[in-house]
């Protein structure tokens, strides 16, 4: 039986009391998928040019404890693109505005890719919000012009192109096992980046692979020293977007974090190593409760 077959979105989430809806965060209409009921507010958020379906194979163990929110991040998804680049002040502010929005006062910030380069920045400015950070294969800590190019290039040429191919590459890129790149990812994707409104905003997107942008936005060691909060970093092997030293480095920078390093993984941990790093998450999130 193909891959397909046995790990679908909606066989992931059929069996879940779940809402799909958009939320008004401060005048930026967000999708957010909300699910469980517990007194712990967890919140997923998604890497450059993703969406809240990264999130699938988690929120059903995730939700049998918590209040789970998967969300796409502004500019990103089906979220409002207002017009201007989209630098990670923007994102933190999005961010708040949402738990704002829910009357969130805390919660446990799951952040990959970019989404961790955003939570990280949260806990910096605003550590009173956040109750525990996770850096899945956080980025933000170093500019590899080379790394920003694939970035870059990889998603610009498949939004531009009507080719599924292109988009396949890109969800690709992000696994060590293409396998866990389905088909239906790929379908996801790909009509997220044909909306007319995605497409018109790719500059603003794609803004922070930019060097002079992403130097005046990037979380160097003095600032991860300023993260207080309770830290996970977990990070795949095979990561093509950030090498082991990368995530050693974040983790020698903040102060009593954990670091776990997953074998046979790539750049989403949440998803190809999804039953280890559930309850890896699970542990942590039970270990600091914040109620």
């Amino acid at each position: 039986m193909s891959n397909d077959l046995v790990h679908t979105i909606w066989t992931e989430l059929a069996d879940l009391d779940f809402s799909l809806s958009t939320v008004d965060a401060a005048g930026i209409p967000t999708r957010s998928l909300r699910t469980g009921d517990g007194p712990e507010h967890v919140i997923f958020l998604h890497g450059t040019s993703g969406h809240l379906e990264a999130f699938v194979r988690n929120l059903r163990p995730h939700a049998e404890q918590h209040t789970c929110h998967a969300i796409d991040m502004l500019g990103h998804g089906y979220t409002g693109k207002p017009d201007y680049p989209y630098e990670i002040p923007r994102y933190r502010d999005h961010l708040l505005a949402y738990m704002d929005a829910l009357g969130i006062e805390k919660a446990h910030i799951v952040g990959e890719s970019l989404g961790g380069w955003v939570g990280g920045r949260t806990a910096i400015d605003d550590p009173s919000r956040v109750a525990s950070l996770q850096l899945l294969c956080a980025g933000g800590t170093v500019a590899n012009p080379q790394v920003m190019e694939r970035i870059r290039t990889s998603t610009r040429r498949a939004v531009e192109s009507d080719d599924t191919e292109l988009t396949r590459k890109r969800t690709r890129l992000l696994m060590a096992d293409p396998v866990n790149a389905t088909e239906e990812l790929v379908a996801v994707r790909h009509a997220v980046y044909h909306r007319p409104d995605f497409a018109a905003n790719i500059d603003n997107l794609l803004c922070l692979q930019n060097l002079e942008v992403r130097l005046r936005n990037i979380l160097r060691p003095e600032d991860l020293a300023q993260i207080t909060v309770p830290t996970l970093i977990v990070w795949g092997r095979n990561n093509p977007f950030g090498e082991v030293p990368e995530a050693t480095a974040m983790h020698e920078a903040i102060a009593g974090s954990e670091l776990v390093l997953f074998d046979d993984c790539g750049h989403w941990p949440q998803h190809e190593q999804a039953a280890l790093y559930n309850e890896l998450s699970l542990r942590f999130i039970a270990e600091n409760a914040a109620l």
